[in-house]
C-alpha cells in the first residue's frame, strides 16, 4: 500500500489547475457503474525480451482508472499465464487480441519490435480500429519507415503520436539537434504531416492538436528520465482515452498526471534519482482520487 504526503497548499494548487484546465480528470465515479463503464484498453507490443514494456503500460492504465486492460504480446505463445504482481491484466497473443471487438482504445508499440510481423500487426490494427489509437516507440519507428501505413479509417482527432526527440527526428527525417533547437516547429510539423495529436516528450513536453494548436506541459522532473517512463505515459493516456474522455483532455491530462506523479514521488523521497517507472502508476492513482474530492 502506498501512502503519499504532500503540502496542502501544493495539493490545492494541483486541484485548482485540474478543475480549470482538465475538468474531465475531476469527475467522480457514479455509484451505479461497472468495469465496462470505464472502457477496455488494448495494448499491442512486448516482443520476446521486451515484455516489460507493455506490462508497465498496462499496469499504469489500470491505476489510471480504465475498467479492463488486455495485453497483446508479439509472440506466438504467451510468456506467462498470469502476471503475478498485476493479475488483473488480461493476456493474449497480439494476433488474438486483434480479433476482439470490445476494445475502446488502443496503444501500439511498447516493445513491439520492427520486424515484418510487427509491421503486419500495426497495419492490421490501423485497418480495423474505429477507436482512438496511440502510437509509441516501435510503432513510430515503423511509421517513420513507411508513412503510408496510416489510413483514413481512424476517426478524426483519434490518432495520437508520442515521440521522444529521437523518434521525432526519424519521423521528420531530420536530426535530433534540429528537433531540439525548435521543438515548437517540430511538433507542429508532425501534427500537420500525420494529421494527428502529437506529444513531443522531454522537458516541458509539447502537445500539438491536428489543427496546429500547441500546449506546453509544466509538470514533471528529471526522475522521469528512466527506462519505461514513456511506456507508462502511453498507458496513462490510453487509459483516459479508453474511459472516453475527449482527446484533448485525455492527452493533456495524461501528460500532466505523469509529470505531477513524479513531483509527488520526489516529495515523498522517491526520486528524482532512482525513480522507477513502475512507481509512477501508484502516484497517478493517488492523484486521480484527490482530484475528485
Amino acid at each position: 500500500m502506498y501512502h503519499f504526503k504532500i503540502d496542502s497548499h501544493i495539493l490545492n494548487q494541483w486541484q485548482r489547475y485540474a478543475k480549470v484546465n482538465l475538468a474531465a480528470l475531476c469527475q467522480s465515479r457514479p455509484a451505479e457503474s461497472h468495469k465496462g463503464t470505464f472502457g477496455t484498453l488494448g495494448i499491442l507490443g512486448g516482443q520476446q525480451g521486451m515484455s516489460g514494456a507493455i506490462i508497465l503500460a498496462g499496469s499504469a492504465a489500470l491505476k489510471s482508472g480504465c475498467g479492463k486492460v488486455w495485453l497483446g504480446f508479439n509472440e506466438s505463445d504467451l510468456p506467462l499465464a498470469v502476471i503475478p504482481h498485476q493479475p488483473e491484466l488480461m493476456l493474449a497473443t497480439a494476433t488474438n487480441l486483434l480479433e476482439r471487438e470490445d476494445i475502446s482504445a488502443w496503444v501500439i508499440g511498447c516493445g513491439l519490435g520492427t520486424q515484418t510481423v510487427a509491421q503486419q500487426l500495426l497495419i492490421h490494427c490501423l485497418h480495423i480500429t474505429g477507436h482512438p489509437v496511440l502510437l509509441d516507440a516501435d510503432a513510430l519507428n515503423l511509421l517513420a519507415q513507411q508513412s503510408c501505413l496510416l489510413n483514413d479509417r481512424i476517426p478524426k482527432d483519434c490518432l495520437i503520436l508520442t515521440p521522444h526527440p529521437g523518434e521525432a527526428a526519424r519521423l521528420l527525417q531530420c536530426s535530433i539537434k534540429e528537433v531540439q533547437n525548435n521543438r515548437h516547429q517540430a511538433v507542429s510539423r508532425l501534427a500537420e504531416r500525420y494529421r494527428a495529436w502529437v506529444v513531443l516528450k522531454g522537458h516541458h513536453s509539447l502537445i500539438a492538436s491536428p489543427s496546429g494548436k500547441i500546449r506546453q506541459n509544466q509538470s514533471g522532473n528529471a526522475g522521469l528520465a528512466t527506462a519505461g517512463s514513456g511506456d507508462v505515459l502511453s498507458g496513462i493516456i490510453g487509459s483516459l482515452l479508453a474511459q472516453r474522455m475527449p482527446p484533448e483532455q485525455a492527452i493533456a491530462g495524461g501528460v500532466w498526471l505523469h509529470g505531477v506523479a513524479a513531483e509527488l514521488l520526489a516529495a515523498n523521497g522517491i526520486g528524482p534519482i532512482g525513480l522507477c517507472a513502475s512507481e509512477i502508476g501508484n502516484a497517478v492513482r493517488w492523484l486521480r482520487n484527490r482530484l475528485t474530492e
